[in-house]
């Protein structure tokens, strides 16, 4: 079938990658993107510099406005999708206006998870500009911040407020978080950054939160006395926002399921991004992840060669360090092997995962250069010797 016309639900990475690799590759039919906002933004800045106000929305834009127009993209923003019907090929807006396509894209993303007790003003979420916007105005010396979730963004965020004056305190039950990600080694490390830099991490959960004329009360697990916060940002995850797919009768279990083409249980739907999953994989919830989705997906539509398969990749940012991971990381036993180049807790280091010979995931701090090297040697599936990789003299490119 001929496709003329496709209509984008969307507009993070995944919706506008999709957009954009249709024109790349040749698409010359109808495209239409559907944005909650007004222009699509990037969404890492948000914990960070957006949040510290070092850039503003014009400069986080993923493309400048006029960029859509030159595309022939019609870019409706600001509008919201209520209903997709997929045999008719529909997608239905709030305000009314119909969409005909022949390939519907869901790129929906996913939404702050909330837990129903905490929906008290102060007590904020981080997914969307005007959270970083509420959350910006507490952030002033001396406020009193609590952070639940050490993940990513819960890091970020400290480090953030941190830079901003405000007094944080971190709690997460896991320790160290991020070990299965990066190590246990690393991940220690980077834990224990928070106290180097004044934020006092705590290893417990919290049990109650009560809105309070000041501020809001917390109760932690362990503590006899309550704690007063003037704000509380929750970082304990995503959902995958899923209400148009299962509406639509798509086959959704913890996200759409898609297959290796992002194609879902219609033919003529397909998802990308934080809302899909591969049938029996985990969601993947990382930016490059969901910009590869938007390519496979415009492949899918155009019938060509999908982009070639890589190791995933991500980063992260804190306290001025910029760290990045590749791959898969495991804890060493019998048949995976941990190889330090450098001194863990120095940077610039990297610390490499092998198996049989071969990297099968890494992480770097300050050394990217580290990580784009163990991503060839992963995907080329390049036999490396242990002492090579730790000898920092030696250069990594030569080892491919």
């Amino acid at each position: 079938m001929t496709v003329s016309s496709v209509v984008v639900v969307g507009g993070g990475i995944a919706g506008v990658s999709t957009v954009a690799e249709l024109r790349k590759h040749g698409y010359a039919g109808e495209l239409t993107l559907v944005s909650a906002d007004a222009v699509p933004y990037d969404r890492p800045p948000l914990s960070k510099e957006y949040l510290a106000g070092s850039r503003d929305l014009e400069s986080i834009a993923l493309q400048p406005p006029s960029w859509y127009a030159e595309q022939r993209i019609s870019l409706i923003g600001s509008a919201a999708a209520v209903a997709v019907r997929p045999d008719a090929g529909e997608v239905e807006l709030a305000d009314g206006q119909i969409l005909t396509a022949d390939r519907i894209v869901l790129a929906t993303g996913g939404r702050a998870v909330r837990p129903p007790i905490a929906q008290a003003a102060p007590i904020h979420v981080l997914r969307e500009v005007a959270d970083a916007d509420r959350l910006r105005t507490q952030l002033v010396p001396g406020a009193r911040l609590l952070i639940v979730g050490a993940g990513l963004i819960g890091a970020e965020v400290a480090s953030t407020a941190r830079g901003l004056g405000a007094e944080v305190v971190l709690v997460d039950p896991l320790v160290p978080p991020l070990a299965a990600a990066v190590g246990s080694e690393v991940a220690t490390w980077l834990h224990g950054l928070h106290a180097v830099h004044g934020v006092e991490a705590l290893a417990t959960t919290v049990e109650t939160l009560l809105e309070t004329p000041t501020g809001v009360a917390v109760q932690l697990q362990g503590e006899r006395d309550s704690r007063e916060f003037d704000a509380v940002l929750l970082a304990v995850g995503l959902s995958p926002e899923n209400v148009l797919a299962e509406s639509a009768g798509l086959e959704v279990d913890r996200g759409v399921l898609i297959d290796a083409g992002q194609l879902t249980s219609h033919p003529s739907v397909l998802a990308v991004g934080d809302c899909s999953r591969l049938r029996d994989h985990p969601r993947a919830e990382h930016w490059e992840a969901a910009q590869v989705d938007g390519a496979r997906a415009a492949a899918t539509i155009l019938e060509i060669a999908p982009p070639p398969a890589a190791a995933p990749w991500w980063w992260t940012d804190r306290y001025g360090l910029h760290v990045e991971g590749v791959g898969e990381m495991r804890s060493p036993d019998a048949v995976h092997q941990t190889v330090v180049r450098g001194v863990v807790g120095e940077p610039p280091f990297s610390v490499f995962t092998l198996r049989s010979e071969r990297v099968i995931g890494a992480v770097a701090v300050d050394d990217p250069n580290a990580v784009r090297a163990a991503r060839r040697m992963i995907d080329r599936q390049v036999d490396v010797r242990a002492s090579d990789l730790a000898d920092v003299t030696q250069n990594l490119r030569k080892l491919l």
